[in-house]
């Protein structure tokens, strides 16, 4: 036996009992003739005491230890002289009698600490020691709740988790696809799935009313903190619903999860909110409901000759409440800030309502009654501040949100433990791509239009709005479905708008086309992004830590170095010839 109870179990009522501990050393220390050594395992730490009476044997083998080392200790529980309420086996400690090394260690590259010394491209290469420190053993506990969670609600709303295929067929709609090639059928490529999209709508077809599964996705895209290249979705589908049924299913869940994770609970539905008006007031379509600050039209401010208003699409504002005393330095700051490449406005115009009266930027364009009208019109008040951007309308509505942001951080309105979840519904169904003059699904092929929008479907895809809804947190989008095509002459007419031949769309979708045949039931969906889920409940803006083996910004697997080149003699099998880079 090589333990009889785990570091993180043992009480002041266990005291003067005897015990087995394993794990590793986290430290030793000397105090006078006294060695004292941290045992550390994943339920927790218990300190292990060596009295200075103690034979020669056995104080040899303590000296002979280092960080990470794994051992076996056997000792008394006697109390603690020096308590440590930070820990709950803090009351206690073990008298040490025998010591066995398992196995040495070599100086780790880091601290194995709650604050570590070690930086983060470091960690992920020594992923092994990074898992070993309590932050990422807390993140990955807090996931494995999550999932228990998720499949207890699932089930009592009588769901059936089903696995679907990972080898499937690759489509160029969408992200682009992983592809896995064939050694049998040389030349023929599977790709590793996006979504179970069509999966999950073909067991709505075979009668399976409620499925659901956590699973392994895989997107070949752009990497950003909250994206990996393989990421975990709660994906769902029910049939014989309408969209109200959805989100009540699903809001039901996400109560479920916050109440018994992190013990928050909600009174009433959650808000819901267009895709219009969130961006109109939040200029994106994951809006952060936490605090206020909703950007205003600035139309008004046109034709007084400032020829920056005047020449622009669009003007917006937003109102940053107490800020008017902000100074010179700090609004120049904020000006610099604007300009970044990643928010991309021009320049920044302020408006401050001071005790002293209205001061602004743009003061010999605009007399003090006309600024004091727009600023009212606004809802500033005597103490804020007006920040106006202008431009080209899609990029300023991204701007003015960017920088909403970020004043809400600034004035700490952006608290991780408060959550404001909603709902942004009415989506457009396409979005028309002027480079290549074609219409693209705004989510995916198979989402139904507004059942108010299906005339327009052929004679003007561009105002129809899709029967879709997102899911978001804080800002964070954290899932999204739609009701689903269940007509297979809608889904010819989606794929014709779509610039799909019969031919291609009978090549690449046949198979659920044909199954729309055979009795096919009105049905939709919802997937969750279970990483990011995880990480808003952890207080994280990155998802890795949730992740066991995450990859860096690269896409890359440092600790296994991965992907790696493969020999000739596999690629010889498969039928694939590399061709030789150029010199």
């Amino acid at each position: 036996m090589y333990r009889t109870h785990n570091c993180g179990e043992l009480r002041i009522s266990d005291k003067g009992i005897k015990v087995k501990l394993s794990g590793w050393v986290q430290r030793v220390r000397k105090l006078g003739g006294m060695t004292f050594i941290d045992l550390r395992d994943r339920y927790g730490i218990t300190q292990l005491v060596l009295d200075e009476k103690a034979p020669g044997q056995l104080a040899s083998t303590v000296e002979a230890l280092g960080r990470e080392f794994v051992i076996q200790a056997t000792g008394t529980v006697i109390e603690r002289a020096s308590k440590n309420p930070k820990l709950p086996t803090g009351e206690v400690e073990i008298l040490l009698e025998e010591i066995k090394i398992l196995n040495a260690s070599e100086l780790p590259p880091f601290t194995i600490e709650d604050d570590t010394d070690g930086g983060e491209e470091l960690r992920m290469k020594f992923r092994y020691l990074d898992l070993r420190r309590a932050p990422l053993r807390k993140a990955l506990e807090l996931r494995h709740r999550m999932a228990h969670e998720v499949r207890n609600y699932m089930d009592s709303q009588k769901f059936l988790e089903i696995e679907t295929p990972y080898l499937i067929k690759s489509t160029p709609e969408g992200a682009r696809d992983f592809v896995v090639p064939s050694r049998v059928h040389q030349g023929e490529f599977y790709a590793l799935p996006q979504s179970p999209q069509t999966f999950k709508q073909i067991l709505m077809i075979g009668g399976y009313d409620r499925y659901f599964q956590i699973v392994r996705c895989f997107r070949d895209e752009d990497l950003r903190a909250d994206r990996q290249p393989e990421f975990t979705q709660i994906d769902c589908e029910m049939s014989f619903v309408e969209r109200e049924d959805i989100l009540q299913t699903f809001e039901g869940l996400a109560k479920h999860l916050f109440k018994s994770i992190l013990g928050v609970e909600f009174d009433g539905d959650f808000p819901r909110i267009s895709y219009n008006d969130a961006m109109n007031y939040y200029g994106c379509d994951k809006p952060d409901i936490r605090f206020d600050m909703k950007i205003c039209d600035a139309g008004s401010l046109k034709g007084k000759g400032f020829q920056v208003f005047d020449s622009a699409e669009y003007i917006g504002a937003i109102c940053a409440e107490g800020c008017a005393e902000y100074s010179r330095k700090q609004i120049d700051e904020l000006t610099e800030w604007v300009k970044r490449p990643q928010t991309g406005a021009k320049g920044l115009v302020y408006i401050r309502l001071s005790d002293s009266g209205i001061k602004s930027s743009i003061d010999k364009f605009y007399t003090p009654e006309e600024l004091q009208a727009f600023a009212d019109s606004a809802g500033a008040k005597k103490g804020d501040l007006i920040l106006i951007l202008s431009g080209a309308k899609k990029i300023t509505l991204s701007g003015l949100s960017a920088l909403r942001l970020e004043m809400g951080a600034r004035l700490g309105l952006r608290d991780g433990k408060i959550f404001k979840p909603l709902w942004v519904v009415d989506f457009p169904l396409f979005e028309y791509d002027e480079e290549t003059k074609r219409y693209y699904a705004m989510h995916h092929p198979f989402t139904s239009p507004s059942p108010e929008d299906m005339s327009l479907l052929e004679s003007n895809p561009g105002e129809v709005r899709a029967n879709a809804y997102d899911f978001v947190v804080n800002g964070v989008e954290i899932g999204g479905g739609s009701i689903r095509i269940h007509d297979s002459q809608i889904q010819r007419t989606m794929f014709k708008v779509l610039g799909f031949t019969p031919e291609e769309a009978e090549r690449q979708f046949g198979f659920i086309i044909n199954a729309f045949r055979y009795g096919a039931p009105p049905h939709g969906g919802i997937a969750f992004g279970f990483d990011r889920w995880c990480a808003i409940f952890g207080g994280s803006d990155s998802i890795r830590d949730y992740i066991a083996f995450p990859k860096n910004n690269a896409g890359k697997d440092v600790m296994i170095d991965s992907p790696s080149i493969i020999s000739s003699e596999q690629l010889d099998e498969l039928g694939i010839r590399l061709m030789e880079k150029k010199v």
